[in-house]
């Protein structure tokens, strides 16, 4: 069920009317009721992997009860192994086990081996497999470094896991934050709903207006790229960097605003990362769940920044490459992962990987420095490049793609077969970045105006947009369904 479908506008509004008027009192009930309807969510789409969901939470349940109890450490590892092993598997196999045996055919071609690639499967990768598998992972990993007690509620765990916001494209949620709210009753607030409505508009704007709109360009340039000069590519790849921003940061701003429908609080998942103004900050936020998960679970394991320096660039490199294979089984995400870590390390050589913690751009101006603004596109170029191998099909496409993007260097005018008209996109996103700017400072309030007529204003302007651009014949999936 897509959170911009006719279906998800019905299912919500019933689930909430039923939440609240039947389940109100009694947390128990909340939770059997959000699971079921949780289940329904997924089940839409393919209602066999929901045993892979059961799967997954029955072996977390067990193995946290299992580490908590035993004292050796011996032991503790051991049923820890059992979590780590179950769902990294279960995430290999679905996932990448076709990738592993076609990069194991390519290998021993090399040498003149000639093998039937008989042994690849017709998987369907199940959605959001990619996000359970890791936020059920991190329960029992914080079991075993004693940063949380287990749960003896099977029901809320497996809430916890399936929680249908943020089931199938995140924020990859820790225990800590989002089981810990289902646990305790959850009463009606009127603010907070009023709040989640707002983000929700907001989420579906970025993804039907921004996103969705010029999906069928960037889809157009890159089957196409050997046919257009070097201009058309640059745009094509600039475009897919605001496609993939709306389309992702808009499904998490739904997700945010859907919970808190429901009286839960989701973290942050994006944090204008276009205002960054290095790759560090960057880093910082976009897809904060994905990076916070690596830097608990992976990199401060290793040592962190805490080891020599050639020891953090080791685990810099770790990191990013785990990372970008996360995204996908191709080639090209490790390559993607690869760039990301070459661009990063300089920052953290420099010392300069923490200065933007805290603040964010113009902080108390209401225009950026030529600095600021040269740190930004810098780092949104840097960004955007990388990109031609996270949306290209192959690696052969990409490299194909940057030498049609070198050699081929002259400025056209691009014209879309269907007549999309450019000038109209490229106000349309002077506009969002400008109103983005504006709102940077708290992501959780998109349309935080004094005055009510401002208010009613932009309301109107963002559903006669969303109105205006939906179009029912382009595929209105999210992005990182496929991941």
């Amino acid at each position: 069920m897509l959170f911009n479908s006719l279906d998800f506008f019905i299912f919500l509004p019933v689930v909430f009317i039923i939440y609240w008027s039947l389940f109100s009192k009694n947390v128990k009930l909340q939770n059997c009721f959000i699971l079921m309807a949780s289940y329904v969510f997924y089940g839409m789409w393919d209602w066999r992997f929901l045993f892979l969901i059961l799967a997954s939470t029955i072996v977390d349940y067990i193995v946290g009860q299992f580490i908590h109890k035993n004292e050796s450490n011996h032991l503790k590892k051991r049923w820890l192994l059992v979590s780590v092993i179950f769902n990294i598997c279960l995430l290999g196999f679905f996932k990448y086990y076709n990738f592993f045996i076609d990069s194991w055919v390519d290998f021993v071609t090399i040498f003149g081996y000639e093998i039937q690639s008989s042994w690849t499967l017709k998987i369907i990768l199940p959605v959001g497999i990619s996000f359970y598998t890791f936020q059920t992972m991190s329960y029992s990993l914080d079991i075993y470094y004693k940063r949380l007690t287990p749960t003896k509620d099977f029901i809320s765990f497996a809430t916890f896991v399936s929680f249908f916001p943020q089931l199938v494209a995140g924020p990859i949620e820790r225990a800590s934050n989002l089981l810990s709210q289902i646990t305790v009753k959850r009463t009606f607030n009127y603010r907070q709903c009023k709040e989640g409505l707002k983000l929700i508009l907001w989420g579906l704007f970025k993804k039907v207006v921004i996103a969705d709109s010029i999906a069928p360009i960037v889809d157009d340039i890159f089957a196409n790229y050997h046919d257009y000069s070097a201009s058309t590519l640059i745009l094509g790849v600039a475009l897919f960097s605001f496609q993939v921003y709306g389309d992702f940061s808009g499904y998490s701003d739904i997700a945010i605003g859907t919970s808190k429908l429901f009286g839960i609080e989701l973290m942050s998942n994006f944090k204008f990362p276009n205002f960054s103004r290095n790759m560090a900050e960057y880093w910082q936020r976009w897809h904060i769940s994905l990076s916070t998960w690596f830097r608990h679970y992976v990199y401060i394991p290793l040592g962190g920044s805490r080891v020599s320096k050639l020891k953090s660039i080791r685990n810099i490199c770790i990191i990013f490459l785990v990372s970008g294979f996360w995204h996908g089984a191709n080639w090209t995400f490790i390559v993607w992962g690869a760039i990301h870590a070459i661009l990063y390390i300089p920052v953290f050589l420099m010392g300069r990987n923490r200065i933007y913690m805290n603040n964010v751009v113009a902080e108390n101006r209401w225009l950026p420095s030529i600095k600021e603004i040269c740190q930004m596109l810098l780092t949104f170029s840097l960004v955007t490049f990388s990109r031609v191998f996270f949306r290209s099909e192959s690696i052969t496409d990409a490299f194909g793609f940057l030498k049609q993007l070198y050699t081929n260097f002259y400025f056209e005018i691009y014209e879309h077969p269907l007549g999309y008209r450019m000038i109209d996109y490229f106000i349309l996103l002077v506009i969002f970045i400008i109103y983005e700017f504006r709102i940077r400072r708290d992501e959780r309030s998109p349309f935080k105006f004094k005055s009510k007529i401002i208010r009613f204003v932009v309301y109107t302007i963002v559903i006669l947009g969303m109105l205006l651009f939906f179009d029912d014949n382009i595929d209105r999936s999210f992005i990182y369904f496929q991941f």
